[in-house]
């Protein structure tokens, strides 16, 4: 028996990059294997033991083991995929996210912010250096944006977000491969150009530091598998600002950044460009969210989709398609170290000097940076922290977060 297939309330019109009002467009789907919640399932999904990535190394014997015995897609079942919820700014993206990560028995990502950065793994934040160091190196996050969207730090600030988000991103195939539960993110790497040419349609960054940040898309994205899924949360520019009123944000409320101008092309470039390329790899479901929306509808849709239909040579899903167990597990292992993938953004460009800092500026930075509490060594050899069998320790001891 065939299934249909509900994309919600509104569509995409492919032939306009608009989006167009229906009360359901179906198409009839083959039956097949598909994601599940536990509404319908009326069951826990039971999986195998997880391999405990955080805690232990992926070796290179372990790598063997995991071929040998088929131990990496042995976890995986017809829910371990990747999940990206997306839309404008107060769609009301997270508490959706939240509720579809439960409802799937997936993990969820929340969307990253410069906290990431910004606080170590002890909770020192960074920040509180800010006295003591020169202005090109104080630190600069998303209400700094806001209140003063042209200032010299915004590039870097905007680059290092696409850093956050392509760590996040790291993260969630690391405890995919290595658990077998899908995952739930709060938009991905992958919509973060949205803001960027936002933000360079309304002259917050220079055509300089747009090229260097698309020179480490170029480096760093051919790294990644894309997402299974993309739902899109629709919400008109007009309720978008009322929603920021509301939720009492005053660095949003007076925000110098948020302009009807740049929320309005936020909206455009996501509908022209991000949904119509992210369309041609992953799944696609768009709804209004103008008054919300209910999960469980969402979920009966997400349940009909057939994710197995396309064939090999469809540019669809392409990313998980692999021959062998060997494949899986070399991509496996490529996820569970991202000190490697985030070598790529070490990307040599000096012609932008909103990116240049003064050489004494940075050697004043470095210098307090690393000797900040949790900053000299990795998380774990710091005996000022109180960390403690440090000499037993086998990982190699790096500076970092």
């Amino acid at each position: 028996m065939s299934g249909v297939f509900r994309v919600g309330v509104r569509f995409l019109n492919r032939s306009t990059n608009s989006l167009i009002d229906a009360k359901i467009t179906s198409v009839m789907l083959n039956p097949a294997c598909s994601i599940s919640g536990k509404t319908m399932r009326g069951s826990k999904l039971s999986k195998p033991k997880p391999f405990p990535y955080l805690e232990k190394k992926y070796t290179a014997f372990q790598a063997c083991k995991d071929v040998l015995f088929k131990t990496t897609t042995h976890r995986f079942d017809e829910n371990t995929k990747v999940v990206v919820v997306d839309g404008p700014i107060a769609a009301g993206k997270s508490a959706f996210a939240k509720e579809l990560a439960t409802e799937l028995e997936m993990k969820y990502f929340p969307e990253p912010t410069m906290d990431n950065y910004y606080i170590n793994s002890y909770g020192y934040d960074l920040r509180k250096l800010d006295p003591q160091l020169p202005a090109s190196v104080q630190s600069f996050d998303a209400n700094n944006f806001l209140q003063n969207p042209t200032h010299k730090q915004v590039a870097t600030f905007q680059i290092r977000m696409l850093m956050q988000r392509y760590v996040q991103y790291i993260d969630a195939l690391a405890h995919l491969f290595s658990t077998g539960e899908g995952v739930v993110l709060d938009r991905s790497v992958y919509s973060d150009f949205v803001f960027m040419e936002a933000m360079f349609k309304n002259g917050y960054i220079s055509k300089g530091a747009r090229s260097v940040y698309y020179d480490i898309v170029k480096n760093t994205f051919s790294e990644l598998m894309k997402p299974h899924l993309v739902i899109y949360l629709d919400v008109p520019v007009s309720m978008v600002k009322d929603r920021i009123k509301k939720r009492g944000n005053p660095a949003e409320a007076n925000s110098k950044a948020l302009t009807d101008n740049y929320l309005q092309d936020i909206e455009k470039i996501y509908k022209q460009q991000y949904l119509k390329d992210i369309s041609t790899h992953a799944e696609l479901l768009i709804y209004d969210w103008s008054n919300h929306g209910e999960t469980e509808v969402v979920v009966e849709d997400i349940e009909r989709i057939d994710f197995d239909r396309f064939d090999k040579d469809d540019s669809h899903m392409r990313d998980w398609r692999m021959e062998n167990e060997e494949d899986w597990t070399e991509a496996r292992a490529r996820y569970m170290e991202n000190v490697d993938l985030m070598n790529y953004f070490n990307v040599p460009r000096y012609d932008v000097p909103e990116l240049i800092i003064p050489a004494e500026d940075f050697k004043v930075w470095s210098d307090l940076w690393f000797n900040a509490p949790g900053m000299e060594f990795r998380k774990g050899y710091n005996d000022e922290c109180g960390d403690e069998g440090i000499l037993t320790k086998t990982k190699l001891d790096i500076r970092g977060k």
